[in-house]
């Protein structure tokens, strides 16, 4: 089965693509550009690295621009990926947790297009699935948090057990998804088992507005691993 996955260099769609290069032939990254930094469907923070991230995983990357508008934004991804299947691609994977609305939207492009559309992260546990992660050898940084709880000393960190720890205390105080599938944090994956480079991070400025904030990162290259 040939597919694509739709990237953006976050946590949940680099475990979808890790999934997909064991179930299929992975032949295409897709990263969707927004203009709206309040888009519905597509991550936004440092989306710009998904440039790097593909040649790290020695896939080609497909980027998609979109003006951000509800709704017309998932046109724009439609007919990027009617493209594709032109191109022989007959699966989508998407890094999806918990979000029927972007799920339920890509479901349904898939199927107008005749693709299959695959979350194989659907409904997972979330601290189980952070432990995953973790325990697979990921490197994830948080570059960005907007919920109680999370302040901007967590701008920067990498997820680690600590953190895990940490993260099933906040749920049960504040109820945040461990797994940030609320909008609680962004992330974006620097190193790991199906990476050829790491990113490594050579510059950025941190944003913070009283209770969220981000990493804005201006410099990053990529650099053989040890």
């Amino acid at each position: 089965m040939r597919s694509a996955v739709l990237y953006s260099g976050g946590k949940d769609s680099t475990m979808a693509l890790y999934h997909a290069l064991q179930e299929s032939e992975v032949e295409f990254l897709v990263s969707v550009i927004s203009d709206n930094p309040e888009s519905h469907m597509y991550h936004v923070p440092n989306i710009h690295l998904t440039a790097l991230l593909a040649e790290a995983v020695g896939i080609p990357l497909i980027e998609s621009r979109t003006a951000g508008v509800e709704e017309e934004e998932v046109e724009d991804l439609a007919g990027t990926l009617k493209t594709l299947r032109e191109r022989g691609v007959e699966a989508v994977y998407s890094g999806a947790l918990y979000s029927e609305y972007q799920k339920s939207r890509i479901d349904s492009i898939c199927r107008r297009l005749g693709l299959r559309s695959v979350a194989p992260l659907w409904h997972r546990d979330p601290l189980d699935y952070m432990e995953e992660i973790v325990d697979l050898g990921f490197r994830v940084m948080v570059t960005a948090v907007a919920a109680e709880g999370l302040d901007e000393s967590w701008l920067g960190r990498i997820v680690d057990r600590k953190m895990i720890d940490e993260l099933a205390d906040l749920s049960e105080r504040y109820g945040i998804n461990p797994a940030f599938e609320g909008g609680e944090a962004e992330s974006l994956v620097l190193d790991g088992p199906i990476f050829k480079k790491r990113l490594e991070i050579l510059e950025y400025e941190k944003k913070w507005f009283f209770d969220n904030g981000f990493l804005d990162i201006k410099r990053a290259v990529l650099v053989d691993k040890d």
